[in-house]
């Protein structure tokens, strides 16, 4: 038998114990014979390292794409409930929850990528807001031996050991068919747009596209303008196109602060409840418009089942539990008529401070 059919038969195990073995190898007086048994008792250790491995305190970086949105608590709240479960189960776990400010701001959350590589944090859960601009970033904390699994907003990128979102796509596709039914399958409607690179927004506009060119009496005058990162910029987007388009029946919004923002903006001009108000998330102010009748429906995700299978699939990742490639936190329609349904109100209401507050 030789050296080389010996390390062929260890091939199973981890990269570092394959580097033990080459070390091993490369040993002048190592026999074939001795290089087996030194072989065995090597792959022990390292099998009784990987079981301590998994009682030890993991740092598991949860980076979102903006912390100002009430969206991003409950992904925090999330992952703070699964680091409770976590620590009920023998594995500790510290969640470190930093990301920017703004969701436009692609440089600083490159920056805490890098950040969290360089301190050789365990894993991270990560929601980019830039599909391209942050591949390369994940891509080095995966070659780092820093795994990596994506939250909310998909990336351009085959590495990551997960992907864990919304159906986006079908999310914009109900939203079309809601707007169509409430305008009886006619009318003028808007889609503004949130911003370009934002991988899950860009999904739920080509849905919403999608579906309301089966509904020949919808005319879509304008889908073509970006409300920007901010509420602010949305009010503003919509103000000029409220000013521009004096025929609007409804009008379809991809995400939180885009709907705040056309709702500002409708309360401004006097049409609020007049034009059919479709948005997304289900933020403490687009909630109570959807109560007093000036938002007309809203997609709604689970964000805090998001943060909470993200941090459960990394850490199963990192202890080499086997986990999906793609999952589907799933996406519905609030309505005025369903929004006290015990399904939507746990969606509507989600209970973040739950685990907010315990931290």
């Amino acid at each position: 038998m030789t050296i080389l059919k010996v390390q062929n038969a260890f091939k199973p195990i981890s990269s570092k114990g394959l580097n033990l073995l080459s070390l091993l190898a490369y040993n002048p007086r190592m026999t074939p014979l001795k290089f087996l048994v030194t072989a065995a008792l090597a792959c022990a250790v390292l099998s009784t390292a990987s079981v301590l491995r998994a009682a030890e305190s993991l740092d598991i970086a949860v980076i979102p794409k903006g912390t100002s949105h009430e969206f991003w608590k409950s992904i925090h709240a999330g992952a703070l409930k699964a680091q409770q479960e976590l620590a009920g189960k023998g594995q500790p776990v510290k969640i470190i929850w930093k990301g920017p400010l703004r969701e436009d701001d692609r440089e600083q959350q490159i920056q805490v990528v890098e950040n969290f590589i360089a301190q050789r944090i365990d894993g991270m859960v990560l929601a980019p807001l830039d599909n391209r601009a942050l591949v390369a970033p994940a891509e080095r904390a995966i070659r780092a031996r820093i795994p990596v699994v994506i939250i909310d907003s998909a990336l351009k990128s085959e590495m990551p050991a997960s992907y864990i979102s919304t159906d986006n796509f079908k999310g914009g596709q109900l939203g079309a068919q809601h707007l169509s039914k409430i305008l009886n399958g006619k009318g003028n409607v808007i889609l503004l747009r949130y911003q370009v690179g934002s991988a899950s927004t860009e999904e739920r506009e080509a849905g919403f596209m999608d579906e309301i060119k089966k509904h020949p009496g919808i005319k879509v005058i304008s889908q073509d303008q970006y409300a920007g990162a901010t509420r602010d910029s949305a009010q503003k987007a919509a103000q000029n196109l409220f000013n521009r388009y004096k025929e609007v029946d409804g009008i379809f919004c991809p995400c939180e602060p885009v709907t705040i923002g056309v709702l500002n903006a409708l309360k401004d001009i006097g049409k609020t409840g007049a034009i059919k108000l479709i948005g997304f998330d289900s933020g403490t102010q687009s909630v109570e418009g959807l109560k007093n009748g000036t938002v007309h429906g809203l997609v709604v995700q689970n964000p805090l089942n998001m943060g909470y299978l993200g941090v459960m699939k990394i850490v199963d990742h990192i202890n080499k539990k086997k986990i999906e490639r793609r999952i589907d936190t799933g996406v519905t329609v609030a309505t005025p008529e369903n929004m006290t349904t015990p399904e939507i109100t746990e969606l509507i209401y989600p209970p973040y401070d739950k685990y907010l507050n315990a931290k």
